[in-house]
Parts: structure tokens; sequence; C-alpha cells
């Protein structure tokens, strides 16, 4: 309805105080609200009914018609109960932000309004949606059940020329319709699946619109059924009940190839109803992971209690045939345990990290109605630990060994979860090397632990270290306490750092460089373009400001681990 009609019904007494060339504008909704700041609940078109209860002095006025103006609201309508005049302030402000302004006399209840708005609305919208009630039904006989989100998504390209595309949270994709021509790169999935979460971390109500490479792209959140719509507040998202961070790492997301800030009402709802059927996809997927999550659980469970390898080999057996159907043969298995960590520690990781895992250690190449349909993941607290089964397990000539590697697991994926773990989450991942046995298992879980320890000592919100490293200094550090860290690096390293501001003599590199030298003074002073003499007097000054020696290997060795821990 216009806001001219309401205008028009005497009944509802409003009076108009500016804004006269704006009644033409469309109204979608009422809210009632006395909020300084209402604009978290608004989602543009409504008329907003205030009793102005908001408002101290005129100080407030600007601040609360901005908001309303930013969110699109189609205007203002201020109730003379509380003050009896309309204050000259709002309507100036209204003025300036071209925000019709309407005066709601004493008399009439704001239900009155809001019953009639209400009313009017609900009866046009119907008549706009009838039109596209037959293809919302064509896709609910033909979506997931008969032929998966790839169905859906050539009725958007046949029936409303769309492009689009299902994407992880990680930016693989999932689905995409045959008339969209060529597949999304992998980087523009990445990259789209990296602004829609951040998008997400910031609270923006979808559809999120990006420009990638000339072409803009919309995008919708598929959220799983368990995801309800409530009201926002502190540490929730306003789209629904759960904190964001329970599943911002693990919804899916419909990108599409159009501006939807140009679509009317009925094509966003129809876009809304094509994310829900997706949705119910999702689930589907889901459930199925239920008796592999099961399995992953009963071993670790095993596994964590000291259970006898013969009872660890009797699961392994169970666990194979689903997990590497047809394959005669015990496989090798490895394990990977992840952690997400969120800052305040108010939401719990592990449901996160399990979703997570599953996703990354998808294997494109795998055989079966899914590609996820060889992972089994369990999760305790914050960690979730993957069993992965490997057919077999060969060494190349050059020590490489196959299966997972931890340097590959995260490299594709690292923007997009950064960009949804924001600055307040880390995700950390640790990789064992390849077990042929039950009785592997207990050290392979161990071993991945401790490898994720190493990753976690790293810089980063993503990282991730793998059993290799655990056989040198490195997998010592992580255990180190923060304060002797701190004390051994500063008596060490703070007399040199302080040398080389005043000085900018650059001890610290030339003592980097000495050390990955092996103490070299020839390769050193080439590495570094400078006289060997030049070069002996700098380690000569380093010694000097240290008390060390730099040809002594204890010495040699305490700078080497300083260094590494700074």
């Amino acid at each position: 309805m216009r806001l001219r009609a309401l205008l028009d019904t005497d009944a509802l007494g409003l009076r108009l105080l500016g804004g006269a060339d704006e009644l033409d504008r469309a109204v979608r909704g009422v809210m009632t609200t006395d909020l300084r700041d209402p604009s978290r609940y608004l989602s543009g078109g409504e008329l907003v009914l205030t009793g102005l209860a908001w408002r101290r002095d005129a100080a407030d006025t600007e601040p609360f018609v901005r908001l309303l103006a930013q969110a699109g609201v189609a205007a203002l309508a201020a109730g003379e109960a509380e003050l009896g005049d309309v204050p000259d302030d709002l309507v100036a402000a209204c003025a300036r932000h071209r925000l019709p302004l309407f005066a709601v006399h004493e008399s009439v209840a704001f239900a009155t309004i809001t019953e009639h708005v209400v009313r009017q609305v609900s009866g046009e919208r119907a008549g706009d949606l009838a039109a596209v009630v037959d293809r919302h039904r064509r896709m609910m006989t033909s979506g997931p059940a008969g032929g998966g989100p790839d169905v859906v998504l050539d009725l958007l390209g046949s029936d409303l020329d769309l492009r689009a595309w299902v994407l992880s949270p990680t930016g693989r994709l999932i689905a995409g319709s045959k008339v969209s021509g060529p597949a999304l790169p992998a980087d523009t999935c990445a990259r789209l699946a990296a602004e829609h979460l951040a998008a997400v971390r910031t609270g923006r109500r979808g559809p999120h619109r990006v420009l990638l490479d000339g072409s803009t792209y919309s995008l919708f959140p598929v959220r799983s059924s368990g995801h309800r719509p409530a009201p926002a507040g502190p540490g929730r998202s306003a789209q629904g009940i759960r904190d964001v961070r329970e599943s911002v790492l693990s919804d899916w997301l419909l990108a599409v190839e159009a501006d939807a800030g140009d679509w009317q009402d009925e094509r966003l709802d129809l876009l809304q109803g094509v994310t829900q059927l997706i949705a119910v996809e999702r689930d589907r997927r889901d459930a199925a992971r239920t008796v592999r999550r099961r399995l992953a659980q009963e071993v670790l469970e095993l596994v964590q209690t000291g259970a006898a390898p013969a009872e660890i080999a009797a699961r392994l057996r169970v666990a194979a045939p689903v997990l590497l159907p047809g394959l005669g043969a015990a496989p090798h298995w490895q394990v990977v345990v992840a952690r997400v960590e969120w800052d305040g520690g108010e939401v719990e990781g592990g449901p996160v990290a399990q979703s997570l895992l599953e996703e990354i250690l998808v294997d494109p190449l795998a055989t079966g109605p899914e590609p996820s349909d060889r992972i089994a993941v369990a999760h305790t607290g914050d960690e979730a630990i993957a069993l992965v089964p490997l057919p077999a397990v060969s060494t190349e000539h050059d020590g490489s060994e196959s299966g997972v590697h931890a340097d590959a697991l995260l490299k594709s994926v690292r923007g997009p979860l950064s960009a949804g773990l924001d600055e307040d989450g880390r995700v950390t991942l640790g990789v064992s090397a390849a077990v042929h046995s039950a009785e592997g298992l207990r050290g392979a879980l161990e071993e991945a632990r401790h490898a994720r320890r190493v990753a976690a000592a790293r810089p980063g919100r993503v990282c991730a270290a793998g059993h290799q490293e655990l056989a040198s200094h490195v997998l010592l550090l992580p255990f180190v306490p923060d304060d002797v860290r701190r004390a051994f690096t500063a008596r060490l390293l703070d007399p040199l750092r302080d040398y080389d501001r005043r000085h900018r003599a650059e001890l610290i590199p030339t003592l980097e460089a000495f050390l990955d030298c092996d103490g070299s003074w020839t390769r050193c002073a080439t590495r570094l373009h400078l006289h060997v003499n030049t070069l002996r007097y700098r380690v000569g000054r380093i010694e000097q400001l240290t008390g060390r020696d730099l040809s002594r290997l204890e010495d040699k060795l305490d700078f080497f681990l300083a260094l590494r821990m700074s």
C-alpha cells in the first residue's frame, strides 16, 4: 500500500507534517518502537510508530532519524499523547533526511494503525505472490528429492534466466545449474565464500551483494532447519536464535549472478524459498553423516579408554565397508584433530570443528552418492577428531607419503575461514602419520594432538601442522610457558634490538643469516652482500652485547631457539 492511502484514511487520524512529495512510497510493514536504535529490527519499507519515549532532548533526534533513513523505512508516525505536539527538531530532521513524518492524534491507538496496515499489506502480498506459487510447487516436486539442488538451480536458469551456484562456507562448489555455463573458478568460489562470511559476521542482513571481476553477485544464506528466526540481541545474529558463530562455518550459501538490490519483493521471496529447498537437501546430507559420526565416536571412545587392540580392530572392520565400499583389505588410517576456539569461550567449538573438518576433508575424487562418504568425524569439547581411511599408503622416493597432508589441507580455504573467524576465532589442525593397525591408533591420536599444539603456537587465525614436524625442536616450543619464553628471548635479543633501533645496525638480520648459513663466514657475507671483515665486526658486536660466543654450539642453539620463539 502507499503512504497516500494511509493519509486518506480518516479513521487513522494521521496528519502530515512533512514529506508531501514522498507519499507514493510503498509500505511493506509496520513497527512500533521507542528504542533509540531500532535499526537491527528493520528491513526497509516499514511505517515506524513511536511514542517519542526515546527522546530526552533535541540532541537525540538527529541520530534516531538518520538510522531510520539508512534502514530505508517508508515513513515515521509520532504520537502526540506523550508531548502534546510533535517537536520542531523532529520535523526538521525528517525534512533533512527526506523521511515523511505523520502526527498521530492522541485519541488513536497505535494498535488501530498496525491492524489496518497489516490487513492491507497482507491482502496485496497475497495477490503479488499468486504468480510465483506455481514455480514454488514445481520446485517442491522436482527439488532435492528428485535430483538435488542442481534441479532447483536449473529451474532458476530456465524460468528466471539466473545463473546460480550453491557453495560451502569454504568455497567448495556443491551444485550448479546446467544452464549456468562453465563452473565458477575455484578462486572465485573462495572469494565469494569469504565475502559472505565477512558479511554474516558483521550482522548485515542478506542477501549480500558483492562485485568480483566486473560481475555482481547476490549471496543468500542457506541455513539448516534448526536455525529458527528470533529477535537479535547481544551475542546473537539478527537472523537466528543461536550465536552466529555456531553456524557461520557450516552454513551453505546460494550465489546468484545478479544484483538483488534491483529486485521486486516477489523475486526476493522466490529466492528465499529456493534457499529453504536447498536447506532441506543440506539437512538430508547431514543426516546421512550420522552413521559415520557414530562410528568415529565409538572408535574414539575405545582408543581413549585403552580398550584392547582386538576390540578396536573389530570396530574398524565394521567401519571400513561403510567408509570405503568395496574395499577388500583393511585400509591404513590417519587421524586429523581440529580445534575451533572463540574469544570468551561462550560458544562450544566442538560441533563447529566437526562440521568444518567434514567439509575440508571432502575427497573430490571419491566415488559414491556423496563426495564426503569417506569421512568419519567425532567431537568432544572444543575438539573434533577425524578418522580418515586410506586404501593404501605409499612412500615416494623423495620421502613424501600419500594421504592427508597438513600443508595442503588449509591452502584453499584459509581465506574464507579467516573471514568467518573474524577477530575472535581461531582454527588449528594437526595431522598424524598413517598407521596400519588398531595398535597404532592411540599413538596416531596423540601425534595429531601434539601436531595441533604445534600449529596453535604459530601466529595466524588458521594454522595446521603435520607429524613430520614433531621430530625436531618445534615439538618442544609450544610447551614452553609464556613467561619463560618472554624472559629467555628478552635476555638474548632485547640488547640487539635496542642497538639496532639506535644505530640501524641490523644485528638481528645478521644473526639470523649467520645461523642459517651454519656459521660460515663466506656464505653469510655473500648472502648479506657484506665484506667478511664487516660481518666479523657485526658478530663481534653481537657477542659483546650479549656476553655469548657464537663459536660455541650451546650459544648458537640458544640464539636459534630465541629467534624461533620470538
